[in-house]
């Protein structure tokens, strides 16, 4: 309340996948960030892929009503050479935009390159060298577990990072994949979702 001009904003990020899920949160106030907290979500010991996918919307659901954030940003699955791994990772992915529009929150999706470029200045940076420019921007030492988690917390810094260097106001224009509800994704991706039996 002391700062009137500096609107706060809280964004969760996550980087989705089937075996570590990492997510981080910021706090953006104006054009400063503050880390509020980071982790992972360890799949590994599910066998079962439906039981990972529903233990991934369950701690997306989790994160979303502990931490309240105003906005979700989500690594998009990258293009690799195995099949199976992209559609498992697109699953997961789907999973955690699925918990976020249970819960009204807005989604922006960034390609692996675009967040590396954003943190480091450099679209093919190591994780490592993302994990190092996180610790100085955000002045935290402990080293997490995984560096997923790392990686999902530099998807929400990434996500400040558009709206600090665009300084665009509330409700201008948006990323044209960024999503308010169900509606909005299914108009504006009608070509992936399928309706009525599949021919």
């Amino acid at each position: 309340m002391e700062q009137l001009n500096a609107k706060e904003r809280v964004i969760l990020g996550i980087d989705p996948g089937t075996a570590v899920m990492g997510y981080g949160l910021v706090l953006e106030k104006g054009n400063k960030i503050e880390l509020i907290s980071l982790g992972v979500v360890k799949l590994g010991k599910l066998d079962d892929h439906m039981l990972k996918l529903q233990r991934i919307f369950e701690k997306t659901v989790a994160l979303i009503d502990n931490y309240k954030p105003d906005c979700l940003a989500i690594e998009a699955p990258f293009y690799g050479k195995n099949i199976q791994v992209m559609l498992k990772l697109g699953r997961a992915q789907g999973i955690c935009m699925a918990a976020a529009l249970s819960r009204n929150l807005d989604i922006t999706e960034y390609s692996p390159r675009k967040i590396k470029q954003s943190i480091t200045g450099n679209g093919s940076a190591t994780k490592e060298q993302v994990a190092a420019m996180l610790q100085t921007l955000l002045k935290f030492t402990e080293t997490p577990d995984f560096l997923d988690a790392t990686d999902g917390l530099a998807v929400a810094v990434c996500h400040s990072f558009q709206k600090i260097s665009t300084k665009s106001p509330k409700g201008a224009a948006k990323s044209k994949k960024s999503y308010s509800g169900w509606d909005t994704f299914v108009k504006d991706n009608s070509e992936r979702v399928v309706k009525g039996v599949a021919k």
